[in-house]
């Protein structure tokens, strides 16, 4: 009878698929840990995501629909709400831009994911910035996805003594406040490249990640030596944007260069998101002009660009399979 059941067991076993764990079940909340980002079992985490567009220009892909295709299809690990704060953004329509992300939010907790909440911004908004991530940490500070980036993209006038620090100053503590654990990104100068020298005057805060932004047809080795400096000071990086084009978001594919960076960010641990989910015509745009808002894309309705990133993703990112779920 014993074996009996003993076979019964294993063949109910072989039945019943196993369940993978989401990527915020498998690492839980993240920390600094000098400069690496680490998860709750003290081991480097890499994730490697996808940017949504600027919010009040693209908002048919924030939805549920987009964010579930890219994990089961993509399998990404983690996105990014990109809230637009300039030109029709949250400076105009607070509750509208709100609402964009706290549904972006809400699609990646229930798909187990990491999400960025990104001020997509270029001059500092220190007053709107602390109203929105107070009520961000406020609803939802007690979830281990949320990372929280407080700056997109300071410009390359915003100095890092003068500006740049003081403005997350302000803000971080506002956060904290509310959400003592939370990963924050903080961006640096010349639209977040200036990694090396925030690492030699660092944010006096724990679980602090700086910026960095590449695009690979525009920045190459040089840009690599700073984020190397910037790591050998002890910052830990996080790059929330890079793009597969020059600097502009258009030009040709830069694939060798694309594939140096993805070394480098392997190398070291630097957790990435690419830009963008959008069907704008231009290169780093990840879909073919009138893609759903409800996934589902087939290849020809990605470009070279999602094609590129997309394949990447699925090699990268196998735990995340859908045929897992």
């Amino acid at each position: 009878m014993r074996r009996l059941l003993f076979a019964l067991a294993a063949l109910l076993s072989l039945a019943t698929p196993a369940v993978a764990e989401t990527p915020v079940e498998r690492h839980g909340q993240l920390r600094v840990e000098g400069n690496r980002i680490v998860d709750q079992h003290g081991e480097p985490v890499t994730l490697r995501g996808m940017s949504l567009f600027w919010s009040q220009w693209m908002p048919q892909y924030y939805t549920p629909e987009t964010i579930r295709w890219l994990r089961d299809d993509w399998r990404v690990t983690l996105v990014r709400a990109a809230v637009a704060v300039p030109e029709g953004g949250y400076l105009e329509h607070p509750e509208r831009e709100t609402a964009k992300a706290e549904a972006v939010i809400d699609a990646a907790i229930d798909a187990g994911l990491y999400v960025i909440v990104d001020w997509h911004a270029h001059e500092p908004e220190p007053e709107a910035a602390i109203r929105f991530f107070s009520h961000i940490a406020s609803k939802y500070g007690d979830h281990p996805n949320i990372i929280y980036e407080t700056w997109n993209e300071p410009l390359r006038e915003h100095g890092w003594g003068e500006v740049v620090k003081p403005y997350h100053m302000a803000v971080v503590p506002a956060i904290r406040a509310l959400d003592p654990e939370g990963l924050i990104v903080a961006g640096t100068p010349t639209w977040s490249q200036d990694v090396d020298i925030a690492a030699a005057d660092p944010l006096p805060f724990a679980s602090i990640a700086y910026t960095l932004h590449f695009y690979a047809g525009s920045h190459r080795q040089q840009l690599r030596d700073k984020a190397q400096a910037a790591l050998d000071q002890g910052a830990a990086l996080f790059v929330t944007e890079w793009g597969t084009s020059e600097a502009t978001g258009d030009g040709p594919i830069d694939e060798a260069e694309v594939r140096r960076w993805w070394d480098f960010m392997e190398d070291n641990h630097i957790s990435q998101a690419n830009w963008s989910i959008a069907d704008k015509v231009e290169t780093t745009a990840a879909l073919q002009p009138g893609a759903s808002g409800e996934g589902g894309w087939t290849d020809d309705q990605l470009t070279e660009s999602g094609r590129l990133v997309r394949d990447r993703l699925r090699t990268m990112n196998p735990e995340t399979s859908a045929a897992e779920r």
